[in-house]
């Protein structure tokens, strides 16, 4: 092979991977999604429980102020996935003793809530699983919260199974086939995607959907 051909193939390889590296980044890209843009509520709105506290950003975080009971925030901005997806956020208690992350999903024709530090601070599962909420089923799980503290939160939702991390700890591990995925009546609100707390003031940022 004679240095001119040399040249002339590597120069026709190089045009050729230029050409299809943006192409794979975008297929990449075109399924993450970020939710949040660290400087306004855009694609959300404040949810209406009744008696809840303020919504608002601040410093790159979206606060939610403790509210009497419930205060959160509920997406408005198109459609979503509601099966073969994750969703992630990071979540701070701020102030109070309940849940600081109320996160409620679309799971097909359905929804769920991942509870994290419930019923006096601890308690993590979903809510719900045949009726159960997420002190009352196999998914109940107990942790210590810090306040002041960001934890990283991802669901992921799959035709059988729901999973949950906090951090790099798999906190739900869930069989849903055959089982009757719901949520509590009071989050109805939140539905089809949204973020509440429980008579607690939280911080959230980093929040981003992508599809499996």
């Amino acid at each position: 092979m004679n240095s001119r051909f040399r040249l002339q193939l590597t120069t026709l390889l190089a045009a050729v991977l230029c050409m299809g590296y943006p192409a794979a980044r975008s297929q990449v890209a075109d399924k993450e999604q970020s939710l949040f843009d660290g400087q306004s509520l855009k694609g959300w709105k404040a949810t209406s429980f009744g008696g809840e506290g303020r919504v608002y950003v601040e410093g790159g975080r979206l606060i939610l102020e403790m509210g009497n009971n419930l205060t959160g925030i509920t997406w408005d901005g198109g459609e979503l996935p509601r099966m073969d997806y994750e969703i992630s956020l990071e979540a701070m208690k701020v102030d109070g003793n309940d849940f600081f992350c109320g996160l409620t999903f679309p799971v097909a024709d359905s929804s769920c809530s991942l509870i994290v530090g419930g019923w006096a601070g601890s308690v993590v599962g979903l809510s719900s699983l045949d009726g159960l909420d997420a002190s009352e089923n196999d998914t109940t799980r107990h942790m210590k919260f810090e306040q002041g503290r960001w934890y990283g939160i991802r669901v992921r939702i799959s035709p059988k199974k729901i999973e949950a991390w906090i951090d790099n700890d798999k906190v739900v591990d869930a069989d849903t086939a055959g089982r009757r995925v719901g949520i509590r009546p009071e989050m109805e609100p939140s539905e089809p995607l949204g973020i509440a707390t429980w008579i607690t003031t939280a911080a959230l940022r980093k929040i981003e959907i992508r599809k499996q």
